[in-house]
């Protein structure tokens, strides 16, 4: 199986003096259950042909290390899975991978799709009423696309790709004195040339223990990751990856 490098262009962070690392060490780590949708398609050329995607309870983890020491930034590690797959009746005829599909055949697609972000920030305020991080994100994205004729399934093409993507990052939260919740988005974003692609969330957030060992909260939100691609290595992509999650934090 030959793979293809995602290499998109590096982008340049400065930050001013007033970016500074947590004022304690701290780890947070968290894992959520994101009910994902996934629409939209691929191809080899420009003409992107839709598919039929089942709906799919994906998981999100991530790890995150705040620290006091000024200068060098916090870093925070995250892993998302967007596999999905589904049957699709073509409307016309569609070539992947060197093979045809002719139309109104019967084509299973199956996406196999991991994120893997590295996240280096500052944060810019850290206070009970608001929270504000930037900084840079080296995403790795690693796919699989395969199409798959399911009247006869010698008949399949397949394309990979994988690498890093420079994004940047950014994360805001307001709290709401004397109630435990707080609102917060979070995001990630590149546009170069024809390539865009987009990754963040919205989410409420209620405390549900806070003492000096731990700190654990819930999550309720809503994450989208759009993937435009524009010939990039032979493939054109129209993905994207949404829906409703819930997530458990802890913050030792």
């Amino acid at each position: 199986m030959k793979k293809h490098t995602l290499l998109l262009s590096a982008a340049t962070l400065l930050f001013s003096g007033a970016a500074y690392s947590d004022t304690v060490f701290g780890i947070y780590a968290g894992a959520q259950a994101w009910q994902m949708d996934a629409s939209g398609g691929y191809a080899n050329t420009s003409t992107i042909t839709e598919f039929d995607f089942d709906d799919a309870t994906r998981n999100n983890l991530y790890v995150a290390l705040e620290h006091p020491i000024p200068g060098i930034p916090n870093i925070k590690v995250q892993r998302t899975s967007m596999d999905t797959d589904g049957v699709t009746t073509l409307s016309s005829s569609f070539t992947f991978g060197d093979q045809v599909f002719v139309s109104q055949s019967q084509v299973m697609t199956d996406v196999t799709l991991t994120s893997t972000d590295v996240v280096l920030y500052y944060e810019l305020f850290d206070n009970d009423l608001l929270s504000l991080d930037f900084g840079l994100n080296a995403k790795y994205v690693d796919g699989d696309f395969l199409v798959v004729d399911t009247s006869d399934p010698t008949l399949d093409g397949q394309e990979s790709f994988s690498g890093f993507v420079p994004m940047l990052y950014s994360r805001i939260s307001f709290g709401l004195p004397g109630t435990g919740f707080s609102l917060g988005a979070e995001g990630s974003f590149l546009s170069v040339d024809d390539h865009t692609l987009q990754d963040y969330q919205l989410a409420v957030t209620y405390e549900l223990v806070e003492n000096p060992a731990v700190d654990a909260n819930l999550q309720l939100g809503y994450r989208k990751i759009q993937m435009e691609l524009d010939d990039l290595d032979n493939i054109y992509s129209d993905l994207d990856f949404d829906g409703p999650f819930v997530g458990l934090e802890v913050h030792f």
